[in-house]
């Protein structure tokens, strides 16, 4: 058993400093039963669980570490809307599934949404997402972007920014123009996550924590084993994304897991917010390998990127990131850094999340290659509606023929390593 599949409480990040919740769910012990075992507590389990106790589903929630352990309490907590690879099923599906298509672009905006309004959760959710143009060629993607919405009769504000607008709102000359959306925006991830874990809770999913799952009894009710337990149950939903090791036959080098960090200012002063971002808003650039920031509740610079591929993570976060930072604010060079973390994220090669099912009741969810916030809660509905028995959304994703590479998953991520790298490259060109 690898490393991160061995009990843990949360990495040092601002977001378990600062966590409404210190969750202590029990570990599984003895034999249980439910109509639905969910895998791993990241958000698309959370979601996959609340979305059935919603629907009167008797659910049991397995979890290794504790509630978010992974990307879903560590990632940049930026909702943005979109998933990954939509663009190859369009193709694929043609012009009837297009309304369908845009619907799931934002379904997760909507979910999130409502849930922290329905059960009060406390997550620092903010209305403002900003795209931001590295270069003067990459300005001309926002009128395509507000073609797309005016053709969908986009309900929510939008608007395009020049390069004079971008530098008074972000205080930085970095940047040629910017898309704003307010639908779109950000928030605490672990707290979200939390959140809908204790919704689900109080809604009778039974939750265990400190429990990696050591294997799965397929059967007419699949057993999910941990080293002291068991849960029968009539479907099994596997959600635990770059760090699962479940079931090698079927999913071995489907997904790979890719390093992704982010460091944390000293709270700043109101002058520099002023500066900075007065409006508040998520910040993400149009790279291939992207850089993204926003500001804490307490006013603190979450800047993040430069997501490592090889599977190897820097000596130093803070030395690997904080040139990035002072690329776009060098007017922040004294500012202290007061956390540094990372976590993996699952890259999948078409960049279409891997969704299927193994012996027509355990199914599987995962590699959202860094869309997580809202991808994962679209497909925690996506995956509810399979097991009632609704397969149309479902169908979209699950016959799109993703391609496992041969060898061991560390020759699998030189692969996509190299393929990154060209990328990279072009960024900089």
């Amino acid at each position: 058993m690898r490393k991160e599949h061995q009990k843990q409480e949360h990495t040092s990040s601002y977001y378990a400093a600062s966590v409404n919740e210190i969750t202590n769910y029990p570990a599984l012990e003895g034999s249980q039963s439910a109509d639905v075992c969910v895998v791993g507590a990241g958000f698309t389990g959370v979601a996959t669980a609340l979305t059935l106790a919603e629907r009167g589903f008797s659910v049991a929630l397995v979890e290794a570490n504790r509630v978010g352990w992974g990307a879903s309490g560590r990632n940049g907590g930026q909702l943005i809307n979109g998933i990954g690879g939509l663009s190859k099923i369009a193709k694929k599906r043609g012009s009837d599934y297009a309304n369908m298509l845009w619907d799931l672009k934002w379904r997760g905006n909507d979910i999130i949404y409502d849930r922290v309004e329905k059960y009060g959760i406390q997550c620092d959710l903010k209305s403002g997402f900003l795209e931001v143009a590295t270069k003067p060629s990459h300005v001309t993607y926002f009128d395509k972007y507000a073609a797309e919405r005016e053709q969908h009769n986009f309900p929510y504000k939008y608007e395009i920014w020049d390069r004079e607008t971008t530098r008074a709102n972000l205080g930085t000359d970095a940047f040629h123009g910017g898309f704003m959306c307010y639908r779109d925006g950000h928030l605490h991830p672990l707290n979200l996550c939390i959140g809908e874990a204790r919704a689900a809770h109080e809604l009778g999913v039974q939750i265990f924590e400190q429990s990696p799952v050591t294997g799965i009894e397929h059967g007419r009710r699949p057993r999910v084993t941990t080293a002291s337990g068991y849960v029968e149950a009539d479907s099994v939903v596997l959600a635990g994304n770059a760090y699962s090791l479940l079931e090698p036959k079927h999913l071995s080098n489907l997904v790979f897991p890719a390093g992704s960090y982010i460091i944390g200012t000293e709270p700043l002063s109101d002058d520099v917010v002023n500066e900075i971002n007065p409006k508040d808003v998520a910040v993400c650039d149009t790279n291939e390998v992207v850089d993204y920031y926003r500001l804490s509740a307490d006013k603190r610079l979450l800047y993040g990127g430069a997501c490592n591929y090889s599977g190897r993570d820097p000596a130093s976060i803070r030395s690997f990131i904080l040139p990035r930072m002072l690329k776009v604010y060098p007017q922040l060079r004294n500012v202290r850094i007061d956390f540094e973390w990372g976590g993996k994220i699952g890259i999948v090669l078409n960049r279409i999340p891997a969704v299927g099912r193994i012996n027509s009741n355990v199914y599987y969810c995962q590699g959202y290659s860094g869309h997580g916030v809202n991808a994962t809660h679209v497909m925690g509905e996506v995956m509810a509606d399979a097991i009632g028995g609704t397969m149309e959304r479902y169908d979209l994703f699950a016959d799109m023929g993703h391609f496992r590479l041969p060898g061991s998953q560390w020759v699998g991520n030189q692969i996509i390593a190299l393929g990154m790298l060209y990328y990279k490259i072009k960024d900089r060109l």
